[in-house]
């Protein structure tokens, strides 16, 4: 494959060895595959799915067996009580705003206790009352507790933020934006421990996104009261074309089905329309999906650190989302690597992506996303914010061929500018 770039003589060896190293790793990932998709055939096959359950329903879309077959799947599979999985939730950003609004009153308060959440939720969250409709314009106060110097909560600060009006505990798996690693199952299993020991009236959530079958449990199965996260994400196994879910105690999912429909109606509405079908076989694919993903993005890592790019996770070590994050330094190797995703993309490969706003977004973005779905992170993309040290923050991949294609296409531009700069104008990691 290496002789399609203009620097095959530096990609090939970097591949190779890249290669060499990592297949220890990529057998593991077989291996939790081959786990989760047990798990999910038995639990299709518990729940007698049959052709009708693939049906579309219209209207009010009451009584919709294949709608119903679906979410109790997903629930066991999650270790949920109960769930919604829709196409009625049109993003992440939605789930989780359903979410917290399903949970939170007037006069409650949310506490983020991974640092400051993803930067389309400071909308949802709200500074002041705007009439925006955020938490704060319902009189909802916000505070946001700072990791430590080493990546973990820092508990005395939580201790001290808690107060009985502390009515959500929030954790955001994922790394987002930020520098500081994802959060493993375990870290969040211990988190939620320590904190129900200091505010057990809180209700605990956590941000579930690219998360999903990355491990051997959620967050749900570890003593989460609530999580949620997009379809056209891990779970969606990259044939949902939208939606989104909420998942946990059914308490708290019905909170926020009241938010996401009405109050009386909760989850008992919702037609499913055409939307069934690939709904089941995508959540039914989502494993082998997001294993070809993990797949990629221990290559990514392995070739990035070949090209002398900072890089995380590392290949070697432990994942928990289908993110990775590439330290550039500069603005040009950043933008010749999301122009590079782009350029080998099946959709829109011609278009050259440049650096804008975007709603919910502090500063330009630049998105490599050349997907069947728009905005579809399970489909290979990478993007970042033009903003020091020049992160981007690669994701997802339907084959682990695709993303092999996306990294060598990203980092033959990457080593062509390098080849055209000189001294002081060039650019290092």
């Amino acid at each position: 494959m290496y002789r399609f770039f203009q620097n095959e003589d530096v990609l090939q060896p970097w591949g190779e060895e890249a290669e060499r190293k990592i297949a220890p790793i990529l057998r593991r990932i077989e291996r939790q595959v081959d786990e989760h998709q047990w798990r999910l055939l038995s639990a299709y096959r518990r729940a007698g799915v049959s052709e009708a359950h693939l049906a579309a329903s219209t209207g009010y879309g009451y009584d919709d067996l294949g709608r119903e077959a679906l979410e109790t799947i997903v629930a066991e599979v999650f270790g949920a009580e109960t769930c919604l999985f829709r196409s009625h939730i049109t993003s992440g950003t939605h789930a989780i705003a359903a979410s917290l609004f399903g949970i939170l009153r007037p006069g409650d308060e949310l506490l983020y206790i991974t640092g400051a959440p993803y930067d389309t939720l400071h909308q949802v969250i709200g500074q002041e009352s705007d009439g925006s409709g955020s938490l704060a314009d319902y009189g909802i106060s916000y505070q946001a507790i700072s990791l430590t110097s080493n990546g973990e909560v820092d508990w005395p600060a939580v201790q001290q933020a808690v107060t009985p009006r502390t009515r959500c505990i929030a954790i955001q798996r994922s790394r987002g934006y930020a520098e500081r690693a994802s959060f493993s199952i375990d870290q969040i299993e211990a988190m939620i421990a320590q904190a129900r020991r200091i505010s057990p009236q809180a209700a605990i959530f956590v941000d579930n996104c690219y998360g999903e079958f990355v491990e051997d449990r959620e967050p749900t199965h570890v003593g989460a009261d609530l999580i949620a996260g997009s379809l056209i994400k891990n779970p969606g196994g990259g044939l949902a074309k939208s939606g989104g879910y909420i998942a946990g105690k059914k308490n708290w999912v019905d909170r926020a089905a009241s938010r996401l429909v009405a109050p009386g109606i909760l989850a008992e509405g919702g037609a499913s329309h055409g939307y069934l079908r690939d709904f089941y076989q995508g959540f039914f694919l989502a494993p082998h999906v997001v294993g070809e993903a993990l797949k990629g993005a221990v290559y990514a890592a392995a070739m990035l650190e070949a090209a002398g790019f900072l890089s995380t996770p590392r290949w070697e070590d432990p994942r928990t989302d289908i993110i990775q994050l590439i330290q550039f330094g500069r603005p040009e190797p950043l933008i010749d690597f999301c122009q590079g995703i782009q350029a080998a993309s099946p959709v829109d490969a011609h278009v050259r992506p440049e650096p804008s706003q975007m709603p919910g977004y502090e500063d330009p973005v630049i998105m490599a996303a050349g997907t069947f779905v728009q905005g579809a992170s399970i489909e290979l993309s990478a993007d970042g914010p033009l903003r020091s040290p020049y992160r981007a923050y690669m994701q997802g991949g339907l084959t682990y061929s695709h993303v092999k294609i996306g990294i060598l296409t990203a980092l033959d531009r990457v080593v062509e500018r390098r080849k055209s700069l000189s001294g002081s104008h060039s650019y290092e990691a």
